[in-house]
């Protein structure tokens, strides 16, 4: 508590002693609930997220995030309780309490980076946004970031780096370290991006440590499961475009891997929207790396898919987005999450209301259609999102 009242005072102090410093941010509650075997249980949050700016000189900008999150309701949600009775029991009784994913309050910066724009090139120093590929849902060549399949363009989190962009006319050069304890162990990632005709392309490699576990191993001295690292090395192009008036875009990643066996990812989607403002959206999604057969999804494939290790427990699947403003104020939409790999479904009706300038609420429900063991089974529950917020 300390920590965070030094903060917020040294936020006071920076934006009263400098009036180029900009303070804004947001105040957001939300309640996330889940139909699980027959019983309802939510958790509830609040977070508060401050945000500054300053341009210090014409050619150095400073940018913070903030963020403070509590949590009430249940605060421990068991994976165990999402899989198929097979999953389960594979694990042993005494170990299923350690499967766990908690909500424990938290304060944290999220970003805080200096941007400086020299002659030739723009350097930006510190935990920063990190934003890869064309993709709504998917993001292929983004190792960075996982989104929710339900919830896409929530906002994700800063990291450490360091980045040089080299601009070239309508073509860029961009560079990027973000460090760890070694060199070796650090992401290195270089980008190529310009301009073709109608369309934005980019190619891309990155090498990085890929830090995922193995959860059928517990260590009960060090309390985690088995980590295995491994290198991965990725090489990604991207598009994105209009093609006979659509919206078009494409993403590729070749991910050639240390140990375990190499995949590649790929993404291509397209929208429109109509003169009566319906907006329609398609995107598939192949991940080799993962099942084509739902009775050959194991533990650590569920494990690492809820914990956002990988993006994908089934092999192929195709989102679908149609949304429709009502009013000025309000925007109804339902997507369709289909896993043709197993054939199972996820209905996800949106619900999104401006009511006042600086306020609004976005909520959703998903709704499972799927054999026991599938991607998105029946036996997974239910759930419901409402979130407001409330700009400053």
């Amino acid at each position: 508590m300390k920590s965070l009242l030094s903060i917020f005072l040294l936020i006071a102090v920076m934006s009263l002693a400098d009036e180029q410093v900009e303070l804004f941010g947001y105040y957001e509650p939300q309640m996330m609930g889940a139909d699980v075997k027959d019983q309802w249980y939510h958790t509830f949050s609040n977070k508060l997220r401050i945000d500054l700016q300053s341009t210090i000189a014409d050619n150095i900008h400073f940018a913070a995030n903030f963020d403070y999150i509590t949590y009430h309701g249940r605060t421990t949600w068991n994976i165990l309780d999402f899989t198929s009775d097979e999953i389960t029991n594979q694990v042993p009784e005494e170990v299923r309490g350690f499967y766990i994913i908690p909500f424990a309050d938290r304060h944290f910066l999220d970003n805080a980076y200096a941007k400086i724009a020299f002659k030739h090139a723009d350097v930006i120093l510190g935990k920063q946004q990190i934003s890869m590929g064309t993709g709504y849902v998917w993001n292929p060549t983004d190792i960075f970031n996982i989104k929710d399949v339900l919830d896409p363009t929530y906002e994700q989190p800063g990291h450490n780096a360091l980045r040089l962009d080299v601009p070239m006319g309508r073509f860029r050069i961009s560079t990027l370290y973000s460090p760890e304890d070694t060199w070796e162990h650090s992401t290195k990632l270089i980008q190529f991006k310009g301009g073709l005709a109608h369309f934005d392309c980019s190619l891309v490699f990155i090498d990085k440590i890929w830090r995922f576990h193995d959860y059928r191993f517990f260590d009960l001295k060090s309390l985690s499961f088995l980590e295995v690292p491994e290198r991965r090395r990725l090489y990604g192009a991207d598009c994105v475009g209009e093609l006979l008036g659509l919206g078009v875009w494409a993403e590729y990643a070749f991910n050639e891997m240390q140990i375990s066996d190499d995949f590649y990812e790929l993404v291509v989607g397209a929208d429109y929207t109509f003169d009566f403002q319906t907006y329609v959206m398609f995107e598939y999604y192949r991940n080799t790396a993962a099942k084509s057969d739902y009775r050959e999804y194991q533990l650590n494939d569920w494990m690492r898919y809820f914990t956002t290790e990988q993006k994908a427990v089934t092999h192929d699947q195709l989102y679908a987005l149609v949304q429709h403003p009502v009013t000025d104020y309000i925007l109804l939409g339902v997507s369709t999450i289909y896993a043709i790999s197993d054939n199972s479904v996820a209905l996800v009706p949106t619900f999104y209301f401006s009511f006042a300038q600086n306020m609004d609420i976005f909520a959703y429900m998903n709704v499972n259609y799927g054999k026991n063991g599938t991607a998105f089974s029946k036996t997974q529950g239910n759930g419901l999102l409402v979130r407001g917020r409330v700009y400053f």
